[in-house]
């Protein structure tokens, strides 16, 4: 697999990956900006940016933008994240000069007007309280509130209310100057596409971004962490997450610890979705995953069950995370596991906007920008003890529980574990 890589000399990082067997083209810009970077009084601002951009420029309105890529057939989307803000769409190879020199007036002269940002607030608020309705994505963000108490990652995408509430025209232009600059952007295309008249559309179409070299970001491990978070709620289920912070995105660990995740509560053959699920019945989705930053991770466990199941549950959880962590895992459950990631991995990567993601996100977030090919052979080369080692080395960390449902603080903190994930004992 090829990557095209040029720096140009604004310091605009321009990625593709040619894909000769499709017609379409996926394109992303990319701005190494997102929550983590933003003061507390702009919690939130970077993912308002993404709404404002649609939102038209001096010579195109919002319905102006849209209807130009319906046109074109093209899809539009954009996505924040506590890392970066992108900005892509998909296409025919046919429109990459239009579909870029628009996206290109959206992301730099995008008008911010005040009626359009007093309309856009009630919308992210909205967007608000879709999200506390949602106990799964509510029981997200007060876990990583409380996993993160003092570090930026633990901020809200979103951000609050009382924040969302002030932004206008000064506050989203000001943010714009401060990070929407050429050293913070990174332009990554993958499918039927040529990299000279990308290099050549970027420098076109991005000229008249400010001029400035990527944004220096404060990195460190977190200091603190709170034992459990909950939001007291007469719900049906009891939505739990359970997890450690854990290494960052760039330790050499992350893919045993990718294999560990897949046996434990990867898919419906793992321990978790076996034993709660198939074998007690006990919920109908169980999972585990880590989700990696710059400079520090976590490792964690959902789960939705019937409120009075929930200590049943949790020790169920605790006892797997002890087993792999003093047994390891067996051959055929690391084989499979391998066999699993690589399969779902490749098959990704028929999509040109998955290939795009890849490179983007990597550039964006300076970390390495692997092909499948490579992410394969480090999987690959993962032994059953590197997987026992991550084992004791993640689980064996301070837990953070938090929990959505009838439970008050003081009923969550008695289900919570004192130290690490291992459980002591097993459940009855």
């Amino acid at each position: 697999m090829l990557y095209n890589r040029t720096v140009l000399d604004n310091g605009i990082t321009v990625v593709s990956e040619p894909m000769d067997s499709v017609r379409s083209i996926t394109l992303g810009v990319w701005f190494a900006v997102g929550s983590r970077d933003e003061a507390p009084h702009e919690a939130g601002l970077s993912h308002f940016m993404e709404h404002m951009m649609f939102k038209g420029t001096p010579t195109r309105t919002a319905k102006d933008i849209s209807e130009e890529f319906d046109r074109m057939g093209a899809e539009l989307n954009a996505g924040t994240s506590k890392e970066y803000t992108m900005y892509y769409a998909r296409f025919l190879d046919e429109h990459l000069p239009k579909a870029f020199e628009l996206l290109g007036d959206m992301v730099v002269n995008s008008s911010c007007a005040d009626e359009e940002c007093e309309r856009e607030r009630k919308v992210v608020i909205e967007e608000i309280g879709r999200m506390e309705d949602n106990p799964e994505d509510l029981v997200g963000e007060i876990f990583e509130a409380a996993l993160w108490p003092t570090h930026p990652i633990g901020l809200p995408i979103i951000g609050t209310r009382d924040t969302v509430g002030t932004f206008g025209h000064a506050e989203a232009v000001e943010f714009r100057r401060k990070h929407f600059i050429t050293g913070n952007v990174v332009v990554a295309a993958a499918g039927n596409v040529n990299h000279e008249e990308l290099v050549a559309l970027a420098e076109t179409c991005l000229a008249d971004l400010p001029t400035g070299a990527r944004t220096s970001r404060t990195l460190g491990s977190p200091s603190e962490q709170n034992a459990v978070a909950c939001v007291e709620r007469d719900t049906e289920q009891a939505h739990i997450l359970l997890g450690v912070l854990t290494m960052d995105s760039r330790d050499p660990d992350r893919f045993p610890l990718q294999l560990m995740s897949d046996v434990l509560g990867g898919g419906m053959s793992s321990r978790l979705f076996q034993k709660i699920r198939e074998q007690r019945g006990l919920a109908y989705a169980v999972q585990t995953f880590p989700s990696l930053h710059q400079d520090t991770g976590e490792f964690c466990v959902y789960v939705g069950t019937n409120p009075e199941n929930t200590e049943l549950v949790l020790g169920l959880i605790k006892e797997e995370f002890a087993d792999i962590a003093t047994n390891g895992v067996t051959s055929e459950e690391l084989a499979r596991a391998k066999e699993s990631a690589s399969g779902h991995l490749v098959l990704s990567t028929e999509a040109t906007r998955t290939r795009m993601v890849r490179m983007g996100r990597a550039e964006a977030c300076d970390t390495e920008v692997l092909s499948a090919e490579d992410v394969i052979e480090r999987l690959n080369a993962v032994s059953m003890d590197d997987v026992k080692r991550v084992a004791q080395r993640v689980l064996s960390a301070p837990s953070t529980l938090a929990i959505v449902g009838p439970f008050d603080e003081a009923q969550v903190a008695a289900f919570a574990s004192q130290g690490s994930l291992l459980a002591e004992e097993n459940p009855a």
